[in-house]
């Protein structure tokens, strides 16, 4: 896969957010709101609540249909997020072998427990993330954030960072595009070129987001634009959000963790 290839892998998230569908109808503050408190609620949990935590699964579980967001897709996303929780969650498998609970003839160790737990808590959270992105388009996502009082400083920096990534990677597409040209048939770049090869991409990426800074400024932009297309909260949002946030306070407050744990000792 080439390097443009990729760049439309990045975005195609962003590509799903002009459907229409309930979800992506949902004003983007309400989504902001019910997705930052699942998340709170999320990592709320203790480190061996892995029972306690499977009902919140009921938030993918419904906005994946109700968004008509490919699953396949969103997966593909969070498993390159995985690899790390991996590394994180070995160690507690190795210091800690004391027996947490037993299912049949199966006994679970704190440390494999934790574990489960810190998968489980990675994916629920990059999901949450990956279905707002999905169903949220960019400029009405930094509108959201602007009435959230975030602080502009830091909403700049997301969109600039967001939005010129493009340019650094059709630079290096060009530039790799011509690199392979010259060097007679060899693959990738050799090591010893790699140090200018990279100065000369950060320097043309620099001189090329400086014009299409100047051709936006001159088109009109201006730091800290308000998005015109703004509408107010209606009442189906209202209910969606409190109704997802009830969700997650109810299992966060309420321990359903025992009635599972009862039913997988009877069914193992």
């Amino acid at each position: 896969m080439n390097i443009k290839n990729k760049l439309s892998v990045i975005y195609s998230l962003e590509q799903l957010s002009a459907e229409n569908t309930v979800i992506h109808r949902l004003h983007p503050l309400n989504k902001l709101l019910f997705t930052f408190f699942f998340i709170v609620t999320v990592i709320s949990f203790g480190r061996y609540d892995l029972d306690k935590m499977l009902p919140l699964i009921f938030y993918p579980a419904i906005l994946i249909p109700l968004s008509q967001t490919p699953f396949a897709l969103l997966l593909k996303r969070t498993l390159i997020v995985l690899p790390f929780c991996l590394f994180i969650g070995i160690s507690n498998i190795i210091l800690d072998r004391e027996t947490a609970l037993s299912i049949g003839n199966i006994s679970v160790s704190y440390g494999l427990l934790s574990f489960f737990v810190i998968i489980f808590r990675a994916f629920l959270c990059v999901i949450a993330v990956l279905i707002l992105i999905a169903t949220t388009p960019f400029t009405d996502l930094t509108a959201g954030l602007r009435k959230l009082r975030i602080p502009e400083i830091f909403i700049i920096m997301f969109e600039m960072t967001y939005r010129y990534i493009t340019v650094l990677f059709g630079e290096a597409a060009s530039m790799h595009t011509s690199y392979t040209l010259r060097s007679a048939g060899k693959k990738g770049v050799v090591i010893g070129h790699a140090g200018s090869f990279i100065g000369c991409l950060l320097l043309r990426s620099f001189d090329r987001a400086e014009r299409i800074y100047s051709a936006m400024r001159c088109r009109g932009y201006a730091l800290g634009i308000k998005n015109k297309n703004k509408r107010n909260p209606r009442i189906t949002d209202f209910i969606y959000c409190i109704l997802i946030c009830s969700l997650c306070l109810f299992f966060r407050l309420f321990d359903t963790g025992n009635f599972i744990t009862v039913f997988l000792e009877k069914v193992l």
